[in-house]
């Protein structure tokens, strides 16, 4: 991967994890200071339409992004592979520290958005890498499947749920509590759990847009 500071980028790449590779998708705006890597909930891909909405609003703000998958596609077709936390935190460290040591990328900002339990596993890794990573977005996530190492999260965290996801609402505050770290809960009023609802996705966007501007730079 060989590029220069100017240059746009959006390319497939592979990434050694282990005895596995996965494949992803790399896109990097000109001059963009900051790269969101993006872990996926369940039963989700790199191709979660719902991500994808959220990378590319991102991407016309000037910030990179990497939506990969955590699963080969013969793990994925392991229920309870899907539901792994620990394995999934490990592929994203493995694929962060991949990216941290490509010279293109170690000098931008770095980020996560986790969705669903994908949230659960980028909490733990942040919670293993620190400082490196500079801001969290979880997305009708489920912090709580995180909750013993919430308080060891140094990287601020915004919490979005739908205000109709009552449930997930609930875990989250539960959560919420046990972060030590610059944090806030936003409640998207009348979101059902996936944001379906006309223009609630936007809003997620809009306060993720928000969130990592603030901490990414």
């Amino acid at each position: 991967m060989k590029t220069t500071a100017d240059q746009y980028i959006d390319t497939l790449i592979q990434i050694p994890a282990g005895k596995v590779t996965l494949e992803g998708k790399l896109v990097i705006p000109t001059n963009a200071r900051s790269l969101v890597i993006f872990s996926h909930g369940s039963g989700s891909s790199r191709f979660s339409p719902r991500n994808n909405f959220v990378a590319e609003k991102l991407q016309k703000q000037e910030m990179g992004t990497l939506l990969f998958d955590l699963l080969t596609e013969k793990e994925d077709r392991n229920y309870e592979t899907r539901f792994d936390i620990g394995l999934l935190t490990e592929r994203l460290l493995q694929v962060t520290e991949w990216l941290l040591d490509q010279k293109e990328i170690k000098k931008r900002n770095i980020g996560y958005f986790g969705a669903s339990t994908g949230a659960a596993s980028a909490l733990k890794a942040a919670a293993r890498l620190g400082i490196k990573i500079k801001a969290i977005v979880s997305r009708g996530g489920r912090p709580d499947l995180a909750m013993n190492i919430l308080d060891q999260v140094k990287s601020p965290t915004l919490l979005i749920v739908g205000g109709e996801d009552y449930s997930v609402l609930e875990l989250n505050q539960q959560a919420y509590n046990r972060i030590k770290a610059t944090k806030n809960l936003a409640v998207v009023a009348g979101a059902t759990h996936l944001f379906e609802e006309e223009g609630k996705l936007e809003e997620v966007a809009d306060l993720a847009i928000k969130w990592y501007k603030r901490y990414l730079g």
